[in-house]
Order: structure tokens, then sequence, then C-alpha cells
């Protein structure tokens, strides 16, 4: 027994030690990969700046070394953002040993406004002469090729596949599942366009929602056809044509309707790029990751100074406490807000929004600390790909609202959900609930049971207020009457082109042109910029990378495609009180 205690503890310790060891082998090799991918950048001359589009862009960059470190292969790939882009294409116009940019197109789809915003940094870098050449490998999906249309030239692969007819919004109901489950949710909502609760209560979208879809749809599509027919010279009539027919069914008939300029192998490629950089034939082209070019310093052109704009960055869905990198935590955001009211280094504030909106009470807790600012120095708003409901609740206060003409923007409508789980329990897994309590509603909101009349009314009068107070803030901020929002609040859903005809947005730009507002606002002609929230501590980032993180890469990767029903179902289910949030989750493609 002795004998066998003792090979049982050494067995333990053995594995302990184990452990340890490769723990600190493990951030030993981490420690290997971040310090090879952070050394000092050098740029040679005849460079050309490569930007290939393989992963999502969020408007924010990340100065965390373990950013893009892959724990499940042990890789690193640097995640850039839409900040950083901007820079190193403004940066490249003026740097000298930058010849030009190659554009590869990968199969990863950013937001339209996203592209938008690139797109037309990519116009202004081309007033420099220097050359954009765009090439995709694979599949030319059609947000992409829209970026790519700017191009001095456009190739694809011989094999590969290109997109063309047009937009589509997909909703996914889950009223059969939920009848099935013995799941009943019980909602109400104000405004007709409010559809973020249809997936539980039809199976098809109401008119309602399909008239204003069709409508922003038809408003980003339009922009994008008139945008691609000026840069490729093709009649719009044209363009819907090939969308109508599918004609566009291979590369050869792309490149016969001169919406490509060639047909190329990437070797092929890569030998003109050698050619227009003016390098040596047999020599390689030098190509310089959007990655590493974000670590070489801009130029300066103006002295020191210690004024400063401050964008604080509104991205992903609006809850309560600290939130993380991709969700608003009211706590975490109004402090944010509130460093930047009272640092009197602090000029002005540009809140730049991507966010479907999410709980009322903490959108109106961000809304009262942005209005505190408003009085003090000058707010703008700059809206990304996303910008409604909760996400214009909480900048409805700014002086001025900036957005693309192909943001998502309004939702102005509020909606309330409480699941009744009684039948599931009770029929699927024989679960009863009794309760005791010393009022009747005691229990409100209990999932066990339905929501009785007076409950409903109860939460009915909570929902009219909270619609009354948005569009009073909505009012307020645009200088409207009550009645003039209300008319084109109702939960409907914009386009930013036709959101700033009825006034809900006062420009058409990208966070570019409202920090020059608000530099203009303020008076200042030489400033610096500072971001806010303060990004997480690298090493706090790491151990969420080791646990709650990897997981859902984890579930997404066996998931595939089906993830994004995974992800929506549970956003839909964590919708706790009153909600301002988008109808559902929406992607152009």
């Amino acid at each position: 027994m002795k004998s066998f205690l003792k090979y049982t503890l050494a067995t333990i310790v053995g594995i302990i030690i184990s452990s340890i060891v490769m723990v600190i082998i493990s951030f030993g090799f981490i420690g290997i990969l971040i310090s090879a991918g952070d050394k000092p950048v050098e740029v040679k001359s005849n460079s050309i700046l490569h930007f290939k589009i393989t992963q999502p862009i969020p408007d924010r960059g990340s100065n965390n070394p373990f950013d893009g470190f892959d724990f499940s292969s042990f890789t690193l790939a640097p995640q850039i953002g839409l900040d950083q882009i901007l820079k190193n294409i403004e940066k490249a116009k003026t740097d000298d040993r930058i010849k030009g940019i190659y554009l590869e197109a990968g199969m990863y789809p950013p937001g339209i406004a996203t592209v938008e915003e690139i797109r037309n940094a990519l116009i202004d870098f081309k007033e420099s002469g220097k050359f954009i050449i765009a090439f995709s490998n694979d599949i030319m999906l059609q947000s992409n090729y829209y970026l790519c249309s700017v191009a001095d030239r456009i190739y694809m692969n011989p094999a590969g596949i290109m997109e063309f007819w047009g937009l589509r919004s997909e909703v996914v109901f889950y009223k059969g599942a939920m009848e099935k489950l013995g799941i009943d949710m019980q909602i109400i909502r104000h405004g007709e366009y409010k559809s973020a609760i249809e997936p539980f209560t039809s199976d098809h979208m109401s008119e309602a929602s399909r008239k204003q879809t069709l409508a922003y749809m038809n408003s980003i599509w339009n922009g994008m056809v008139n945008q691609i027919s000026k840069a490729r010279n093709i009649p719009v009539k044209k363009l819907n044509k090939y969308a109508d027919d599918l004609a566009i069914n291979n590369v050869r008939v792309a490149l016969e309707t001169n919406l490509i300029d060639s047909i190329k192998y990437q070797d092929e490629v890569l030998t003109e790029l050698l050619q227009l950089s003016g390098l040596e034939k047999g020599s390689k082209p030098r190509l310089v990751k959007m990655s590493k070019y974000a670590k070489v310093p801009k130029r300066k052109t103006k002295g020191f100074t210690r004024d400063k704009i401050a964008v604080v960055y509104a991205s992903g869905v609006i809850g309560f406490g600290e939130g993380t990198e991709s969700s608003i935590g009211s706590v975490k955001f109004v402090n944010s807000l509130r460093k930047a009211r009272k640092d009197t280094n602090i000029k002005a504030i540009v809140i730049r929004v991507n966010s479907p909106g999410g709980s009322a009470l903490a959108s109106d807790i961000i809304w009262r600390e942005a209005d505190l600012a408003r009085h003090v120095k000058p707010v703008v708003a700059s809206f990304g790909n996303v910008a409604a409901s909760g996400g214009y609740y909480i900048v409805a206060t700014a002086d001025t609202i900036v957005a693309q003409p192909n943001t998502i923007t309004g939702s102005i409508g509020v909606f309330g959900t409480i699941p009744n789980t009684q039948k599931f329990l009770n029929d699927k897994l024989g679960i009863t609930i009794d309760v005791a309590k010393t009022n009747k509603h005691s229990d409100f909101g209990a999932f066990y049971r339905p929501l009785n009349a007076a409950e409903k009314q109860f939460l009915r009068a909570g929902i009219e207020e909270t619609y009354k107070t948005f569009v009073s803030y909505v009012a307020k901020g645009r200088e409207m009457s009550f009645e003039e929002v209300d008319k084109i609040a109702r939960g409907r859903v914009w386009s930013g082109i036709d959101a700033k005809e009825i006034g809900l947005v006062d420009i058409l730009g990208g966070l570019d042109t409202a920090v020059e507002i608000a530099a203009e606002m303020a008076g200042l002609d030489n400033y610096r910029i500072t971001s806010l929230p303060v990004q997480e501590d690298p090493y706090t980032k790491l151990f969420n990378e080791l646990s709650g993180n990897v997981k859902m890469r984890m579930i997404s990767s066996e998931l595939g495609e089906a993830y994004r029903y995974y992800h929506d179902f549970n956003l839909l289910m964590g919708m706790d009180g009153i909600q301002t949030r988008l109808p559902y989750e929406i992607e152009i493609y």
C-alpha cells in the first residue's frame, strides 16, 4: 500500500512539474514569436505597401503584442485596425521609399462602410501619382471588388471566381424551433419597424421589415454601382444587367466586360510589381505588410503640441460593466468620456461608433456623459459600418454627426423580451417550479411562467417611456420637433445617405472627416490624437485568450458557417430588460 501511494504521489508531482515546465516553455515560445514580430521595421527604397485582406478589420488596431496570436496553432498573425490602415495609406502617399500599393483581395469581406473609408483613402493616395495594383487569387467578393475598383489595374487568377449579383439580406427565424422546445418569447415593442424580435414571433419578414431592408440595401447598392461605373467607365445600366443576368460567371467574362484588366497568376503579378518598383529583373519585389508599416513613424511636419483630440471608440453591443474590446461596457466607456471631458489638454472629442445598440439603460448612462462633455468641448460622432438604435442613442447629443453613405443607422425604437419556458420545463424536462411570495407580483419577470395582463401593461409603460426619452433626445440633438423625429423613427433602419436627407446625419465622410471637423470647432491647427478607452493590459489579454476566447474560436472552427446562427441565437437570448437594438445582425456582401 505504501508503495502504491508513493508511486501515485510521484505521478501527481510529475504531472504538476511537467505542466509548469510546459507553461514556461509555451510563454517562452510566445515571447520569441512576439519579439520576432516586434523588431524595428526598415523600409528600403523601391518598396511596395502590401495590403492583404484576410481577416476582420476592426475600427481600432491594437498595440498589444499578444493580439493576433493564435493559441490553437501557435502562429502570429497581427490584426490591423482601420485607424492604422488609413494612417498607413496617408503615410505612404508622401513616403519616397514607397512606390505604390499592392492590394490583395482575400476571402474575407470587411464591413461595407469600412470598405468605403479605405477606398476614399486610396483615391486620395492616387493623387501622388503612385500606382495601385489589385489582385484576387481565389474569390473576388463584391465588397472587395468595390474596393479594388479604384485600382489602376485589377487582375484575377485564371481559375478565380467573381461575385457580382447584387446584395441580399438573410434573417434566421427561430419561431418553429421555439415552438418545438415549448418556449414562448414574450415581447413588447414600440415601432412597427422594430423587427429585432421577429425571429421569435414569425417565420418570415414582416412587410415593414422587408420595406426598410430593401430601402437601405438599394441605397447601398446604387452607391456601389455608381462608383464602380465612374471608376471602370461602365454604364450603371450595364452593371445592373450583369448582376440580374448572372452574366459574370467566369473571369474571362469579367475581362470582356471591363470589370477587370487582365487574367494573371500571382507570380506574373509579382513580376509586374518588380518592374513598376524599378528593381532589377531577377530580384524580388520589396513588399511591406500593413502590420509592419504601421510601426514606421510618420514624419513630423509640425512642432510638439499638448493639444489633443480624443477619439473614443464604441464598438460592439452596449451593456453594463467594463465590456471588452469588442463590446461597449457602460462603466468603462463613461469613465473614458469623463477622462476626455476633464483633461484640459483634450480640446475636442470624436466618438467613433460601430454598434447595433443594446441595453437601453446602459445607452442612457453613456448618453448622459456624452451630453455633459458637449457642454464643455466640441463632440463629433463618426459612424462606421453600423451605428443604430442604442448606437445612435449614445451620440444623439453630438454637435455634428458624420456617417458614410452606406452606414446602417437609425432604428430609433425600443423593445423588451422575457422568455416563458414553462412548457419546456414541464413537458420536455418534467420540471416544475413552485414559489412563495410576499406580494402579488414578486415573481414578475420569472422565466418559468407567462406574464399576466397587469405585468404586460407595466412592461409596455416602460417601453413607451423609454421610446419617448429616446425620441426627445434625438429631437433635442438634431434640433427637430418630437413629431418630426417620431415620423422617421419607429424602429426604421436607414442608410447613411438617406439618414442625411432626413436630418439624422449632418455630413457624409469617415473618421478623418470627423477629426477635421472637431479640430475646426476647437480652433486647432496643430494637435495630437489620443485613443480611448485605454486598451487592455497585454498579460490580462493573454489570460483571456487562454480561457474564453480560445473556447469561442474552437466552437467557431467546429461550426464553420453555422457559427453565425449560434452566435446570433446567443445574442437574442441574452437580451435582458428594455433594449434599443438593431433588428438583427446585418452583414453586407
